[in-house]
This record gives C-alpha cells, structure tokens and sequence, in this order.
C-alpha cells in the first residue's frame, strides 16, 4: 500500500463533513492536525484526488502527495503520531 497525506482548504461553503466521509472510506487513515489527513491505499494520487474532488465546492482546493519513508513531526494527535510512525517505517522496509 502507498501513504498519502491530504491537505484541503475549503473555502466558502466548508462542507467538511463530506470530505471527512470520503477520507474515512479508506481502511487505514488518521487525521494528524485540524486540515491534514494521511491515508494508506493501493490507488494511486490522481485516483485518490479524483475520488475526494466529488465532496468539494468549484472553489475548494487539495493536495494529495506520497509519503514514502523519512518524515518528522511535533504535537500532532497522539494516536495519529503512533499511527504515521507505523506506516511510514513499513514503507521505509
């Protein structure tokens, strides 16, 4: 499986309730700060892009980008910390 991290800005409506629905459709994800997600999917950037436009506004904006091993971190959600250094050490292996 890839990791991606999900970073939104939605800006005039802030249907953020959709979003988050299709984010959690994935098996593995965790929300480490307030507008950053990280999924673990065999779908590709442009597939999970494609897929989570369908909950944005024309005006929304997100990055989806690959995580692949090496990242650091303060003071995000304590199980989210755990969870990123899980997955970003089985994609280091």
């Amino acid at each position: 499986m890839k990791v991606y991290q999900i970073d939104y800005d939605l800006r005039n409506r802030r249907d953020y309730q959709s979003l988050y629905d299709r984010i959690q459709s994935y098996l593995m994800w965790c929300r480490p700060m307030e507008s950053t997600w990280v999924i673990a999917t065999d779908s590709n950037a442009a597939e999970v892009r494609d897929y989570l436009i369908g909950a944005l506004d024309r005006d929304d904006g997100i990055l989806v980008t690959r995580l692949e091993g090496e990242a650091a971190w303060c003071n995000v959600a304590p199980d989210a910390s755990e969870y990123l250094k899980n997955l970003l050490e089985r994609q280091a292996a």
